[in-house]
């Protein structure tokens, strides 16, 4: 009887146990899953060589976690912990620790902390460091300069040797791939040479994501298969009876109206001129391609254009040669592209500046001198300074 209340009494502490064990497994998973702490935003920097005791330590002492133990062996259990990225992620308010080994150990690019950006412009290329400040998930300028301008801030030189300092290269609208090239050329994170030019309107404007060491040649690549899904889905998009022949005639005609106009709300204006001229046999009569024929897209010309050169033959002169010329004049961007192959239906035949960033468009060419003496008495009145 004694061994058979012993044996009785075991089977009840056992059963207690396990269900307080069973209890205990579901509040750990509740704190693992449920809602965290945090009530602001946080930048979590993870070292590189550095591990899960030190990463739940720091959430710990930022008020990320409740328990670091908890975190650790949910990350254990998860099969996570050996997956551990470097880096710099941005922590949401009320995080689970689910949710912040998933971002951790996810992989890919840093998520918050500073990041150098190349700018690639029209007129030069510009560098800025800027970082993510948490609490209002915006970036923070810390620095820019011109490469070939400026001395180099030694905030960039610092930033730049940080393991979790992420890199950009953000491509323009409407630059030549002259500039492109250029451009890849000043910066000191790259690697590799460029062969030969890329063929003019074949690279995307974009904002593309590089690490130290990327080859040159391959970003160049990257932008030139973006460029080529870009024109494939505006040829198949395109009106059918639309002037242009080929995907090469219409990237053509959107590089034109990507120089012609910086304002997105009229570029189906700009381009509802020049199919209407196609159409009727005009001449295009456009001075950004005056322009190339006079640069070959190797800088900025920097001043106006001269009487000459409005007057010279050059393949690129729609004032002397008929229809499109026989390149693109720059690297256009989707909504030039876009333009291109599906304008608005105007009668519009002529446009010229209005002194506000836009244009005036006129169906007449009374109507478009008007316009044009109007432009002019701006210009000689900005030129007077009242």
């Amino acid at each position: 009887m004694m061994w058979r209340h012993i044996a009785s009494n075991a089977v009840t502490m056992l059963i207690v146990l396990l269900f307080l064990m069973g209890g205990l497994i579901l509040w750990g998973k509740g704190q693992y899953d449920g809602s965290g702490p945090l009530e602001q935003a946080i930048c979590l920097q993870v070292p590189s060589g550095t591990n899960m005791r030190r990463v739940s330590a720091e959430l710990e002492n930022q008020g990320a976690v409740t328990s670091p133990v908890i975190f650790r062996m949910g990350a254990d259990y998860a099969d996570k912990t050996s997956q551990l990225k470097a880096g710099s992620y941005l922590v949401d308010p009320g995080a689970s620790m689910a949710e912040i080994v998933d971002v951790v150990t996810r992989g890919g690019a840093s998520t918050c902390g500073t990041e150098v950006v190349y700018r690639i412009g029209v007129n030069r290329l510009g560098v800025q460091v800027r970082e993510l400040d948490p609490q209002t998930n915006r970036f923070e300028e810390r620095a820019s300069f011109t490469p070939a301008e400026e001395a180099t801030p030694d905030i960039y030189v610092q930033k730049k040797a940080q393991g979790d300092t992420r890199f950009r290269v953000a491509l323009a609208e409407g630059v030549t791939s002259w500039q492109v090239v250029e451009s890849l050329k000043g910066m000191d994170v790259l690697e590799g040479t460029v062969a030969e030019l890329p063929p003019e309107g074949s690279l995307a404007p974009d904002s593309y994501e590089v690490r130290p060491g990327d080859d040159r040649a391959e970003i160049i690549a990257r932008m030139q298969s973006a460029q080529e899904l870009r024109v494939a889905e505006a040829w198949q998009n395109r009106d059918e009876d639309l002037p242009v022949q080929t995907p090469e005639e219409l990237l053509i005609l959107a590089s034109i109206i990507e120089k012609e106009t910086g304002v997105a709300e009229e570029r189906g204006q700009v381009a509802s001129v020049f199919v209407n001229r196609l159409n009727r046999g005009m001449r295009l009569q456009t001075d950004p391609t005056v322009i190339y024929g006079v640069t070959k897209g190797q800088g900025v010309l920097g001043r106006g254009l001269r009487r000459s050169e409005l007057r010279a033959a050059t393949p690129w002169n729609t004032y002397v040669i008929e229809g499109l010329p026989p390149t693109p004049i720059a690297n256009p961007g989707t909504q030039s592209l876009e333009a291109a192959a599906r304008p608005l239906e105007t009668d519009y035949v002529f446009f010229v500046a209005d002194g506000t960033g836009g244009h005036a468009f006129a169906k007449t060419l009374d109507e478009h001198n008007r316009n044009v003496a109007k432009w002019r008495r701006i210009e000689a009145e900005r030129a007077s300074g009242n």
